[in-house]
């Protein structure tokens, strides 16, 4: 199989693109940082540039004759209270996590329904169901991923081609250093919950799960004849995603502040 990977320069994106290509499929990676890698092709795009991005696709489709796997991968997060979150730093987590991913899956469908079908496989985050104070906008942007995906795969269905959302809980990734903090201080309104909700969030993410354990998934879901449309990885997480379909809102959200909050 042909498969396109965005942000394959590290993390889950690197190592999918590297499991994928040691399982025989032709992988290309893109990512802002060209990679010289013995596993994939890797091509220089940014993909909130949508010009780029659809010349990569194109330039991929010519050679192949194919793309069999769309995994929307590349993603940014932000820490901070909302109030002080800068205005560039909003539209940016939205234009990188769900805008560029919205055109990614609208280059790529024209082309799997003339092939006869395909798989495009978005990644969320637990953080999609589990809101998280002082990362709001990280929270938003895996929601309407999520949902935009649901909505997409009673789409395209009809075209065979499959949609699903992966969630993957904490993840030790270099994801936690590039996120972008406006004033993570201590001040007279939040006092130190900014501070200490942020260094539980990362103590947790670099005691988490090792991103090759989230590629291990997403090939399973490559896989599957019927790919399904939301997999979370990890037990723990998997537990935490149904007691939220039981339990109050109310109780949830004073779960998650006893943790974060």
């Amino acid at each position: 199989m042909v498969i396109v990977i965005t942000g394959a320069s590290s993390g889950i994106g690197f190592e999918t693109a590297k499991l994928l290509s040691l399982k025989g499929h032709k992988v290309y990676g893109l990512s802002r940082r060209v990679l010289s890698c013995e596993y994939f092709t890797s091509l220089p795009c940014d993909i909130s540039n949508y010009a780029r991005t659809n010349e990569c696709f194109k330039e991929i489709y010519e050679k192949e004759g194919r793309i069999d796997v769309l995994i929307n991968n590349a993603g940014m997060g932000i820490s901070g209270a909302v109030e002080y979150t800068k205005e560039e730093d909003i539209k940016k987590i939205f234009d990188i996590n769900v805008l560029a991913l919205v055109n990614a899956c609208k280059l790529v469908i024209p082309y799997m329904r003339a092939q006869g079908g395909g798989k495009i496989i978005n990644v969320s985050s637990v953080a999609s169901f589990v809101p998280i104070p002082f990362q709001a906008f990280y929270s938003a942007t895996k929601s309407a991923v999520q949902q935009f995906s649901y909505a997409l795969r009673l789409e395209v269905k009809p075209f065979k081609v499959g949609v699903s959302v992966v969630c993957p809980g904490d993840t030790k990734t270099g994801f936690t250093s590039a996120r972008v903090k406006d004033r993570v201080e201590q001040d007279d309104f939040y006092g130190d919950r900014i501070v200490r909700s942020i260094e539980k969030m990362e103590h947790d993410e670099q005691k988490g799960m090792p991103a090759s354990a989230v590629s291990k998934v997403i090939f399973k879901i490559i896989k599957k004849k019927r790919p399904p449309a939301c997999k979370t990885v990890g037990f723990s997480y998997k537990l935490i995603a149904l007691l939220i379909k039981i339990v109050p809102t109310s109780f949830m959200l004073w779960i998650v502040k006893k943790l974060y909050g």
